[in-house]
C-alpha cells in the first residue's frame, strides 16, 4: 500500500518556525505525500515552496477549539486562500452542534465551503470526535454534506490524551468506519465527502488500520516514519 498518496504530512505545533516548516515542505517532496497542514502564518511560505509540485498546501480553521464567530473563520479562510491554500481544515462549533443549533452550523460551515470552492479549494471539517457521541457523529456528517464539506475528519490532535465521550476518541477504528457509513453520495456523480482521520496516528499498522476502515486521508505528524514503517511519536 502506497501510504505517501494518504497522508496530510501535519506540523501544527504553536512553536514551529520557518526552518521546521522548510524542512515538512521538502519531506512531502522528498516522500509523496497528498498535502502539507500547517497553521495559517505558513501558508504563504509553504506555497511558495511547493509551487509546481503536486503537494498541496492545506491549512487549519478555528483551530484548535472551533469556538470562533463564523466571520472571523471566513475571513481567516479568505486570507489563507489568497496566500495560496488549496485545502481548509476547520474545526467545527461543537457546542452548536451538541445543542442541536442546525442554523448555527450552516453559518459555521457553508459560508467556508463556498468561499473554498469558489477557489478551487476544498473544506474538511473537524468534528473533534472525542467529544461526541455515537448519534452526534452522525448527525454531524449529514449537516456537513448538506452545507457543501468535502470531507468530515475525526479530531484536532490537540485535546488531552484519555478525553473521550461513550468511548469515542479521536482517530479509531470505530469512529472513522461510522463516519465512512454515514457520508453522503452526491447524485448524479456519485461522489461522496472524504473521511481524514487524524489524532494519534504515529506507525504503519494504525495507518492501515485507518485507511481499511474508510479513510481517504490521514493527519499525521509522523508521516515519514509512517511511510518507513517506524513508529513516530507525536500526538496528532
Amino acid at each position: 500500500m502506497n501510504l505517501a498518496k494518504y497522508i496530510d504530512h501535519t506540523n501544527l505545533n504553536p512553536n514551529a518556525d520557518e526552518a521546521s516548516i522548510r524542512l515538512l515542505c521538502a519531506e512531502a517532496l522528498e516522500y509523496g505525500f497528498t498535502a502539507v497542514c500547517i497553521s495559517p502564518l505558513w501558508v504563504k511560505l509553504a506555497a511558495d515552496l511547493l509551487q509546481g509540485s503536486k503537494v498541496k498546501v492545506c491549512t487549519v480553521i478555528g483551530f484548535p477549539t472551533g469556538a470562533h464567530a463564523p466571520s472571523i473563520k471566513l475571513a481567516e479562510a479568505k486570507l489563507a486562500l489568497v496566500n495560496g491554500a488549496q485545502e481548509l481544515d476547520m474545526v467545527i462549533n461543537v457546542a452548536a452542534l451538541q445543542a442541536g443549533d442546525t442554523d448555527a452550523l450552516q453559518q459555521d460551515i457553508e459560508p467556508l465551503a463556498d468561499a473554498a470552492h469558489a477557489e478551487g479549494a476544498i473544506l474538511k471539517v473537524i468534528l473533534e470526535t472525542a467529544l461526541l457521541s455515537d448519534e452526534e457523529i452522525v448527525h454531524a456528517c449529514e449537516l456537513c454534506w448538506e452545507f457543501g464539506a468535502d470531507y468530515v475528519k475525526t479530531s484536532t490532535g490537540m485535546l488531552p490524551a484519555g478525553l473521550t465521550k461513550d468511548g469515542n476518541t479521536g482517530a479509531s477504528v470505530h469512529v472513522v468506519a461510522l463516519m465512512h457509513r454515514h457520508k453522503r453520495g452526491a447524485a448524479p456523480t456519485g461522489d461522496s465527502m472524504g473521511v481524514k482521520a487524524s489524532g494519534g496516528i504515529r506507525d504503519r499498522a494504525t495507518a492501515v488500520a485507518m485507511i481499511e476502515a474508510g479513510a481517504t486521508r490521514l493527519g499525521a505528524s509522523s508521516g515519514v516514519a509512517i511511510v518507513k514503517g517506524e513508529e513516530g511519536n507525536s500526538a496528532y
